[in-house]
């Protein structure tokens, strides 16, 4: 039986035009991941592909007598936020586990952006006994200022968690990163691969340990910026579900069980982790057979008809375009989280032969998939403006992203020092960036489909690097051209 999704996504799609056939998802996939490069902290390398970045940071963590060198910074300013890094780092690590027999060649370049990461967040983990650090860069100053990472002289303030001060959520997704990237270098590089998963288990201990939410100890130095707004308990549950994956120690389901169900939410992200870790349980009670697992599929598929647009249970709204539309800050970070577990969810249905019931409606794998490629196809320039969201893909993508990085002078044209407020003369001109920073996707349209490329328009200009990171997957998938 063909499922209704199936007509209502195909129709959509006649009404919104086909900007292209048969989009270039491999072109979209290499520079999804080549985007990070433009986001490096610390001693950039020869081979760094975006050469109007430099190196910068390169004292971060003197201040506190540690190396906190590398890792990313989260979107357009030059602050390095643990928390969404690590999820990141997760979501960049899923991406290669799942789909990395697709990727052809970039499953390379996802790697080296995934170490990229875990060497900063086991520098983070392993430099103070007893300390997480969770953060360099002081955001309230930072944010105050427009300038390029290489000419930074705002405060570069540390912010760590300890027993006293904990931070089970920050602690629990740096663990999720460590646990998931160690999966991905088991084959490649035995011996990282047991250093990251040794300090998984090390930082998870230390979140189950010492419980309380970061955002409770280091409040205004997160906060509004990535609060943990939906509380730890989601990020216990997703870190214990990699260790879970990563180990197969019983420890890890008895503790998820401790738990008991979680919130039954309709969105996945940087914050919110519950959806993601039911789906990555769900694999167990699919692929494995363990009825153990069986509520969070359930659990996972409730997600799903939350999510479907003529499910009975749908809480999702989508634009007249035919995009999901969750929240007006930064929308496209919804989009692609939640893309990527519909196309994981319609993975394991389709190796297990399995559907599922929203209401009285059957879903099948292809009612999934054909929502996930919608979203996909929207992001890339299949949409009313003819936009693609992906910053050096297609003809027509937005010029004056908010970033500072992208918006001022290359280093190497213009090695003076531009200060604090130097850079402002740059972010209010309506010129383009001067610098491309290929394969960044920005925070999207509004409600109404439109963008109006404005770089102080951060909401919806500005890109990140969990936005790039869940949308790896499906591109992947979309780019192998193989169903199942």
């Amino acid at each position: 039986m063909t499922s209704p999704f199936f007509f209502v996504f195909l129709f959509s799609s006649l009404l919104t035009g086909n900007v292209d056939a048969n989009p270039n998802y491999r072109e979209a996939l290499s520079k999804s991941l080549l985007f990070f490069q433009g986001q490096r902290s610390g001693r950039l390398p020869r081979g760094q592909q975006l050469s109007w970045r430099a190196s910068s940071g390169l004292s971060d963590g003197s201040s506190a007598h540690v190396d906190l060198t590398g890792g990313y910074y989260d979107a357009g300013d030059n602050v390095k936020f643990n928390f969404p890094m690590a999820f990141t780092t997760t979501m960049l690590s899923w991406s290669a586990l799942e789909y990395g027999k697709r990727m052809g060649p970039e499953l390379q370049n996802a790697r080296v952006n995934i170490r990229w990461a875990t060497d900063y967040l086991l520098k983070c983990a392993r430099a103070t006994p007893g300390k997480l650090y969770v953060g360099v860069g002081d955001p309230n100053v930072d944010h105050k200022c427009w300038e390029r990472p290489e000419d930074m002289d705002t405060p570069r303030t540390v912010y760590s968690v300890s027993p006293s001060n904990p931070g089970s959520d920050v602690a629990a997704e740096t663990a999720a990163a460590l646990a998931a990237a160690s999966m991905v270098f088991r084959k490649v590089d035995s011996t990282y691969s047991r250093l990251l998963l040794a300090t998984a288990k090390d930082v998870m201990q230390f979140a189950i340990q010492y419980r309380g939410a970061y955002s409770d100890s280091l409040s205004s130095s997160v906060c509004p910026f990535y609060c943990s707004y939906s509380g730890y308990k989601d990020e216990l549950m997703w870190g214990a579900s990699w260790l879970l994956r990563a180990t197969n120690n019983p420890y890890y389901a008895n503790f998820i069980k401790s738990l008991g169900g979680g919130d039954q939410p309709d969105i996945f992200s940087w914050d919110n982790k519950y959806a993601g870790a039911y789906v990555l349980l769900s694999r167990r009670a699919l692929l494995n057979k363990d009825i153990n697992f069986e509520p969070y599929k359930q659990a996972a598929e409730n997600f799903m008809c939350q999510i479907l647009p003529d499910s009975p249970s749908s809480s999702t709204q989508y634009t007249q375009g035919g995009l999901m539309y969750k929240l007006p800050q930064s929308n496209l970070q919804y989009v692609t989280s939640i893309t990527f577990l519909l196309t994981t969810y319609a993975k394991y249905m389709k190796a297990t032969k399995h559907t599922f019931n929203c209401g009285n409606s059957v879903i099948v794998p292809n009612a999934l998939i054909s929502l996930s490629k919608r979203q996909v196809d929207y992001i890339i320039g299949d949409n009313p403006i003819r936009m693609s969201y992906m910053v050096g893909f297609g003809s027509n993508f937005p010029k004056r992203i908010h970033h500072r990085a992208s918006s001022l002078p290359s280093h190497s044209l213009h090695s003076k020092s531009l200060g604090c407020n130097g850079g402002f003369q740059s972010f209010y001109t309506q010129n383009p960036n001067p610098n491309i920073l290929t394969g960044a996707i920005v925070g999207g349209p509004n409600q109404n489909d439109g963008y109006p490329d404005q770089r102080d328009d951060y909401s919806h200009s500005e890109p990140a690097t969990y936005i790039n990171a869940a949308f790896v997957g499906p591109l992947a998938y979309f780019a192998s051209g193989r169903a199942g």
